[in-house]
């Protein structure tokens, strides 16, 4: 058998040396490693994405279709997800419907927040707010979910619910300031808002279903304009 020669040893020697030492960059095995303590937020973005995938599919949908007309299989179709996916973020196709409103109704609080800031006083954010509302009643999306099948589907209470978390606690806390300037009693703030908010949301239905909705627009604003001025003038 041939003796090992003077470079055979050298070489056995460096890979003995570097045998127990971790890869480094433009090493084989430095970039192949994932950091464990990596994993659990790329599954939490992967699963936000997921959820923001059904709730943006199932808006348009539920929008289309109304609610009963959509059913989760169609949904999982769009998505290219499973059911397990599905239900691991909405245990039920009304919970699902409950997000998608939920998406809708603080989208809609936003756009009517921009609109009525800066209004020059409280009556004047009220009225900037409110014929805001009323065009966005006019998208499908807004209207479907929000004014036909919301109150139907969510029940009358967790809708109010909702209502109260958004449009309805915005009409209330710009009454409270009408309220401190002196042009209204405070205790009829809260019973006010209620009325104040279904009337806007008649008005919204009637522009959105109207075949002129210019001039139904119109209309509105100015009944608007006419039930804040001999409510606070």
């Amino acid at each position: 058998m041939d003796r090992p020669d003077a470079d055979d040893r050298r070489h056995a020697a460096g890979q003995s040396a570097t045998a127990g030492q971790p890869a480094t960059a433009g090493q084989p095995g430095a970039t192949d490693r994932v950091d464990p303590a990596d994993r659990p937020n790329r599954n939490v973005a992967r699963g936000e994405a997921t959820r923001g995938q059904l709730i943006a599919i199932a808006t348009r949908m539920f929008a289309e279709r109304g609610y009963e007309d959509t059913s989760i299989e169609a949904v999982l179709r769009e998505a290219g997800v499973s059911r397990g996916s599905l239900y691991h973020h909405f245990p039920s196709k009304e919970a699902l419907f409950e997000a998608v409103a939920e998406e809708v109704e603080t989208s809609v609080g936003a756009q009517t927040v921009n609109a009525a800031s800066g209004s020059e006083g409280p009556v004047e954010a009220l009225r900037a707010g409110f014929v805001a509302w009323i065009r966005l009643a006019g998208d499908p999306v807004v209207q479907r979910i929000l004014l036909i099948d919301g109150p139907s589907v969510l029940g009358w209470e967790q809708w109010r619910a909702m209502e109260e978390h958004h449009a309805l606690g915005l009409v209330r806390a710009v009454l409270q300031i009408i309220a401190d300037e002196g042009k209204m009693r405070p205790e009829l703030v809260g019973t006010l808002a209620h009325v104040l908010l279904a009337s806007v949301n008649e008005v919204a239905l009637l522009v959105a279903r109207s075949d002129d909705k210019e001039a139904a627009m119109q209309a509105g604003a100015d009944t608007i304009d006419e039930l804040l001025r001999r409510l606070f003038n």
